[in-house]
């Protein structure tokens, strides 16, 4: 009878060769000249334990960059946002400075100087009013970005309780269900309830500000939209979420604030949608974030965050240090971060320029249209559903201009004339498709992909939508019109393949399939 598991290192160890004891006297695995040749090619090498000793940098080194061959290649995963890609020149200056510690501030002012024109530089972009005075940090990605900027505003909110005499035990924050994982931790990390407003194809899939307002009441700390949904790209209205809160607090007297979430949207709404009203130009808004690593074009490892006036940062997350030989400010969650992101990211400002920078978000979203609609036009799929990017605007431009580009031959670069949002590409299978062939799963889809080496998820939408599954590309930089492509080509392969029962794409999807889970349960985060 064959065992259900098997444990691979238990199998291995009894199948080795015996060693002759003249042989098998232990030696520094320093004076093998080679890697592979050496005792490093059969010696066990403890997993779980630390060594008792040491080997060569060049053993080590190997052996680690032959266990991460494993790993998928990351110009391919489009099912990330990070960006992929940076100039050798760019890379030399992180290596250069790979140890300097951020949280040094009286060693490295000259690094500092660096973070403080990326926060002037960033705050500008977002159209920060002259009478404020903008106040920001780099932080380690988005995540952090939003715990500091919901602190914000919780404490802020405490405090203005207080002080009219109301108890301020109970806060609770809103956003759409279709929130990415850092939002829902802010609220069960720092004790606030966590109203979800439902989506669903009426709205979209992201968050109304009609539906968000029914949540709303006095121990609302704030309200967080999304410039950018990681579902389906789109952009929440910052503008409509900011109008009407002003006319409940006119009703009501409370006062709720906006914090964008734009962890995505941040380095593109600028430069794609610059006639766009979405940050610090809307009254309502006190604080945004933004990842550097995104569509900021950094290596991995980079957020901000920027208050429109120091008025809305509490003194109280503010922690005054003496003891690294000066009077230092810290405000943010981890200590100790990295200097190499933020030298990058005004890299990239120098590099990139405004036009450097639009340039890029104009070629991301014309490769994602180009992949919409090739996916449209195969009969098997369809993203209009889900992804609007390669849609005509509906605005003032529609009856000028709208219709024509849909008859269009040729594609014109400007965003402007589609509906606002990220290069991102949702797509399913069309309802045709699905009736014509009916045994066919969307989710093998991303097995097949992956035997190409395409990382592309499929996975259920938000809370009140969660029965319809997507397929979803994210468009960066390193995504070439020929690397689109070729994913639209093995797209189509692996899609007839799945056409005929019993072929061996099927028989490879089905072998590869995950236990489903319960589907009444599916959310973005799940509680361990």
């Amino acid at each position: 009878m064959l065992s259900k598991s098997v444990d691979a290192e238990e199998l291995v160890a009894k199948c080795k060769d015996a060693k002759h004891r003249k042989h098998s006297a232990k030696k520094s695995v320093r004076s093998s000249g080679g890697v592979y040749a050496a005792r490093l090619g059969q010696d066990d090498i403890p997993k779980y334990e630390l060594p008792t000793q040491g080997m060569s940098a060049k053993g080590a080194y190997q052996i680690i960059h032959d266990d991460l061959e494993l790993d998928g290649t990351p110009s391919l995963n489009f099912a990330s946002f990070v960006h992929t890609w940076m100039p050798p020149e760019g890379e030399k200056l992180m290596v250069e400075n790979m140890y300097k510690n951020l949280a040094d501030q009286d060693e490295y002012p000259a690094t500092i100087e660096v973070q403080e024109r990326c926060v002037t530089i960033i705050a500008n972009l977002w159209k920060i009013p002259k009478d404020c005075k903008a106040i920001g940090t780099a932080t380690g990605g988005s995540s952090e970005a939003i715990m500091l900027g919901g602190l914000a505003m919780k404490k802020r909110w405490q405090a203005n309780r207080q002080a009219a005499g109301k108890e301020n035990y109970h806060p609770n924050i809103v956003f759409g269900a279709n929130a990415q994982v850092a939002l829902e931790k802010f609220a069960r990390y720092f004790d606030v309830e966590m109203r979800l407003v439902p989506v669903d194809e009426s709205t979209r899939f992201c968050m109304d500000p009609k539906r968000a307002m029914e949540y709303i009441d006095e121990n609302t700390i704030g309200v967080m939209v999304i410039l950018g949904s990681t579902y389906t790209g789109v952009f929440e209205n910052v503008q409509e979420m900011s109008d009407l809160l002003d006319e409940y607090e006119t009703k009501t007297g409370q006062h709720v604030p906006i914090h964008v979430d734009a962890a995505s949207g941040g380095f593109i709404a600028p430069f794609a949608y610059p006639k766009y009203k979405w940050a610090f130009d809307v009254s309502r808004v006190q604080s945004i974030n933004t990842s550097g690593h995104k569509f900021g074009a950094t290596p991995v490892g980079l957020g901000w965050i920027i208050w429109k006036d120091v008025q809305y940062l509490p003194k109280e997350l503010i922690f005054e240090l003496h003891y690294l030989g000066n009077t230092e400010y810290s405000y943010n969650l981890n200590f100790s971060r990295p200097a190499a992101p933020v030298i990058a990211q005004m890299f990239n400002f120098l590099n990139l320029g405004w036009e450097g920078y639009q340039r890029l978000a104009r070629i991301d979203l014309t490769n994602a249209r180009i992949l919409s609609r090739a996916l449209e036009a195969t009969g098997y799929y369809k993203a209009r559903v889900v992804s609007e990017i390669h849609l005509p605007y509906e605005g003032s431009m529609t009856s000028t201009i709208g219709h024509a580009l849909e008859s269009a031959t040729t594609d014109t670069e400007d965003p402007q004339y589609y509906r606002r949002g990220l290069p991102v590409v949702s797509f399913r299978f069309s309802d045709e498709f699905k009736q014509e062939y009916p045994w066919v799963k969307q989710e093998w889809m991303q097995t097949l992909l992956r035997v190409k080496q395409w990382i592309v998820p499929n996975y259920a939408l938000p809370p009140n939508a969660q029965d319809i599954e997507i397929l979803r590309i994210v468009v960066r930089e390193n995504v070439s019109v020929e690397l689109v492509h070729k994913v639209i080509e093995d797209i189509v392969e692996a899609t007839v393949s799945l056409m005929k029962k019993g072929t061996e794409a099927m028989l490879l999807a089905t072998v590869s399939e995950k236990p489903q889970d319960d589907r009444t349960q599916v959310v973005y985060s799940k509680p361990c």
